[in-house]
């Protein structure tokens, strides 16, 4: 675990020295073309850095970290979009590299409103779903215990029947995920005073397909999707195809993306050549979200089934293809054992490291003790 740590330090020293390097170079090559060739040798070198890392909790936090998000965020910013490229051009240094290598997204401030007498709006309410909406701390302390709960129940997976393993896997990666993203938006929010969204806004309250990945689940991963795939995919095939149809390649593409980003991630992890399951997972959670726009907006609302029908048949989707193509990856590289070595191991290193402060406090007031009477 001890060389694991190091390994890790040295990891984030290379990408906050690679950021303010990214930082400086913005103020001497104009957006376009040079600043991306610029960029490429921290791009790949963010992808290959993960590699120097084998545990999931450190590895596949740094690989999701800085491989996928803080990549997506260089390339936008090559181009002066994004976050790091259409906010404030003397952004700070210190703004700069919490918004590229962490999963953040600053919220908007509130639109100003032309009759004053009525109170502000943003232009984000008209979807009474995630903006300004942070849950109560109580609502994590509850998902803690519950994940303790499921990491020990892996120890009697024998006894239990693989689907129903299978459904806590799906339980742990949302609950482990949701707790990682709302941890660092705090430390963030208290340190940078900077104002963000939720990560997550309840993805069990869905109400379709399209609801649950656009508006629901990791809408870090989707806000940062939409400027640097689904977008630029609309445009392309808007002028080859049309704006009405354009959005079903742009859509795809999107998904198909994700899929492979995912198949990234589960490499790290596992360090296994990649079969495509997950890619095949993400297309076909693709194809149903492209159908059913395309089905809304041809009836154009006149038709739509209601909302406790349509949400539980999309969770029911989501977790069904789940099972069949998302974890069969995970179970081959033992990530349960993985998880649970490691959590044992980081509970020993935690001990150690109590255990060696105190000797050192007992030693230092042991010191200051002596010398305080010899001097007396």
């Amino acid at each position: 675990m001890e060389g694991e740590i190091r390994n890790g330090i040295v990891v984030w020293i290379t990408v906050l020295a690679s950021l303010c390097y990214c930082h400086t170079i913005a103020k001497f090559i104009p957006k376009g073309t040079a600043r991306l060739f610029s960029l490429l040798p921290i791009i790949f070198l963010f992808l290959s850095l993960p590699l120097k890392l084998t545990t999931i909790h450190l590895g596949s936090t740094t690989a999701f970290f800085i491989a996928w998000l803080a990549n997506f965020k260089l390339l936008l910013f090559a181009f002066g979009k994004g976050p790091l490229g259409s906010s404030n051009p003397s952004i700070t240094l210190r703004h700069f590299i919490l918004l590229a290598c962490l999963p953040i997204k600053v919220q908007p401030p509130p639109a100003p409103t032309p009759n004053p007498k009525k109170p502000q709006e943003t232009k984000f309410q008209k979807y009474p779903s995630h903006q300004n909406s942070h849950k109560p701390p109580l609502n994590y302390g509850t998902k803690i215990p519950f994940l303790a709960l499921l990491v020990n129940v892996y120890k009697y997976k024998e006894f239990i029947h693989p689907k129903v393993i299978l459904v806590f896997y799906c339980l742990h990666i949302y609950i482990m995920l949701e707790l990682l993203l709302v941890i660092v938006a705090a430390l963030v929010r208290a340190v940078a005073r900077l104002e963000l969204e939720p990560p997550f806004n309840e993805p069990y309250h869905s109400t379709s397909l399209q609801n649950f990945w656009g508006r629901r689940w990791n809408l870090i991963v989707t806000g940062i999707l939409r400027p640097t795939v689904y977008h630029p995919v609309r445009l392309i095939f808007g002028r080859l195809i049309g704006k009405k149809w354009a959005l079903v390649p742009a859509v795809l593409a999107t998904f198909f993306v994700s899929g492979v980003m995912h198949e990234l991630i589960f490499y790290y992890a596992g360090r296994l050549r990649p079969t495509w399951e997950v890619t095949c997972f993400f297309l076909i959670h693709g194809v149903f979200v492209a159908t059913e726009i395309v089905i809304k907006k041809e009836l154009n609302g006149k038709l739509r089934l209601p909302a406790v029908v349509s949400g539980p048949a999309a969770i029911a989707f989501v977790v069904f293809t789940a099972l069949w193509l998302f974890f069969p990856p995970v179970m081959r590289f033992n990530a349960d054992a993985k998880v649970l070595r490691e959590t044992a191991a980081i509970k020993g290193f935690i001990k150690d490291a109590f255990r060696a402060s105190n000797i050192w406090i007992f030693q230092c007031k042991k010191w200051i003790g002596n010398n305080f009477i010899l001097n007396f």
